[in-house]
């Protein structure tokens, strides 16, 4: 009984140190600290196929966002298949997953996400005061710059300037855009 209660926390803990490593992003969980703090008593060779159908099974959980009828149905073939896991294994895997789900949701969302975001957007108008051209001087120059980078961090700025034609050409797209929108939008 003992074995069978230390086999359920050497399950839930590698479960732990695989959603942080995979999911959460901490590079200091390896393969030989768990094997080590888990599976001491398991050779490197004998551990490596079992973490690796641990990793997959929890990969294909939190990938599908799996609900509980889900991950049950998936939980019982993966018992029923050759060189799948055992009943006890799924229990725990189900544990694991209703205690962690939103966790690891969050994680996936974020990470999905570009680092930069916009953070501010200014557009003005400027006049020319050189060109090749005498005729092109004192022209309106529209310029848009755009405040991109991580909240809390340094930003970065783009700035964008158009000429007559990139501006039409941009409105023409926008303008699309809404039409595209709101045929969309009518009710069928």
């Amino acid at each position: 009984m003992a074995g069978e209660q230390e086999s359920c926390k050497s399950l839930s803990g590698l479960l732990n140190g695989l959603a942080q490593k995979d999911f959460h992003g901490h590079q200091g969980i390896t393969e030989e600290l768990l094997r080590s703090q888990l599976y001491l008593e398991v050779l490197p060779e004998e551990f490596r196929p079992f973490l690796a159908k641990m990793r997959g099974i929890l990969k294909s959980v939190a990938s599908a966002d799996m609900d509980f009828n889900q991950l049950e149905a998936f939980l019982t073939a993966q018992t029923k298949k050759q060189g799948g896991i055992t009943s006890d294994q799924a229990a725990i895997i189900s544990k694991f997953w209703k205690r962690h789900k939103t966790k690891i949701r969050e994680s996936l969302m974020n990470q999905s996400r570009w680092d930069s975001g916009r953070q501010g957007l200014s557009c003005r108008v400027d006049g020319k005061s050189q060109s090749r051209h005498s005729a092109q001087i004192h022209t309106p120059v529209p310029i848009m710059e755009l405040e991109i980078g991580k909240s809390g961090q340094e930003s970065e700025f783009l700035c964008l300037e158009f000429d007559e034609a990139k501006v039409n050409q941009v409105l023409k797209k926008l303008s699309e855009a809404e039409e595209s929108i709101s045929t969309l939008m009518q009710p069928a």
